[in-house]
């Protein structure tokens, strides 16, 4: 087992709240161990483009309660090409770095595990920072638990001015290929209908379901739709239920880009703290491809191939019968 010397670590992919608490611990609990901790701007592009600084302990005060990542991220197309892998790999090697930290979703941990398996020198460990709650092996990712408050308070305000004026809104919440934050988001906010990736909801369905809501004199009505939906967009799916209902005035609202940001949550703080400190720790063992996840409230590694290949993410059943149930 080699001994690690310098610790970099890097956030790719979209951003999520947590993030910064992540880096914070990832830095810390490298320097307490002895190791030289390095920054990488950018994601995977500051690999290529060599742009990285060394961290200290003050490099990372006051970012508990940021939203982003001080890190920066991109999307990095060259380092798909081995091309611009050897160029990573020339600058970690230049720089004396032997373990990285990645922090992202399932873009960041294929570049990662393919990096690890072309350079196995360089030992990598991967932190599930996504807000869509999609990775396998960890109950939850940085990210989810803020931007699903941050959409309950919208749609709260939402529902306000909808039951003002007798209005059917259509809310669109991120989620392309998971239904985990519209799904939460519905139930808390009651929302009459929730419509998912993982699950078929035929247009006549919904229509059948709020005009049924409008008989129970229902004065406003919420449908949330996740980006996802295999109905189509969602000014497609309120453009033809419109069609079929006249007695509500129907409204669309895509939340967009504001379920990214904002001071984590308690949650997500903590979340990022101990998963930041784990992944050092693994990387101290001698781990290498290998994610760090939350699972019965208790760390867990999980192959990045597993979490990868696993990649369907169960949504829990209970809570889609009991939404349907509860939104009479």
């Amino acid at each position: 087992m080699q001994k690690i010397s310098k610790l970099g670590v890097l956030t790719s992919g979209g951003d999520a709240p947590g993030m910064n608490p992540c880096i914070r611990a990832v830095v810390r609990t490298g320097i307490y161990n002895g190791l030289n901790v390095v920054g990488i701007r950018k994601g995977y592009q500051g690999l290529i483009e060599n742009d990285m600084y060394d961290m200290n302990p003050r490099s990372v005060s006051n970012i508990l309660n940021l939203g982003g990542t001080i890190l920066k991220t991109a999307r990095c197309l060259p380092f798909r090409t081995d091309e611009g892998m050897e160029t990573a790999y020339q600058n970690l090697k230049n720089q004396g770095i032997n373990a990285l930290v990645v922090i992202g979703g399932d873009g960041t941990f294929t570049g990662a595990l393919r990096f690890s398996k072309k350079y196995p020198d360089i030992q990598v460990i991967g932190v599930p920072g996504t807000i869509d709650n999609d990775l396998y092996g960890s109950t939850y990712t940085l990210g989810f638990d803020t931007a699903t408050n941050t959409v309950v308070e919208a749609i709260d305000k939402i529902r306000d001015t909808a039951d003002a004026h007798d209005r059917l809104f259509f809310i669109e919440v991120m989620g392309r290929d998971s239904g985990a934050i519209a799904l939460r988001a519905g139930v808390c906010c009651g929302a009459e209908a929730i419509l998912l990736p993982e699950k078929a909801t035929a247009i006549d369905d919904l229509i059948a379901n709020l005009k049924g809501g409008q008989n129970n004199k229902k004065s406003s009505s919420i449908v949330i739709v996740a980006e996802g939906d295999k109905n189509g967009g969602v000014y497609d799916i309120a453009r033809k239920v419109q069609q079929e209902i006249k007695f509500y005035d129907i409204k669309v609202t895509i939340l967009g880009h504001l379920q990214r940001g904002g001071s984590p949550s308690a949650f997500d703080r903590v979340l990022g703290c101990r998963l930041g400190y784990a992944a050092v720790k693994a990387l101290l063992r001698g781990e290498t491809q290998k994610m760090v996840g939350l699972q019965a409230n208790y760390i867990k590694m999980t192959s990045i191939e597993e979490a990868l290949t696993q990649h369907e993410f169960k949504l829990e059943e209970d809570l889609m019968e009991m939404a349907d149930i509860l939104s009479i």
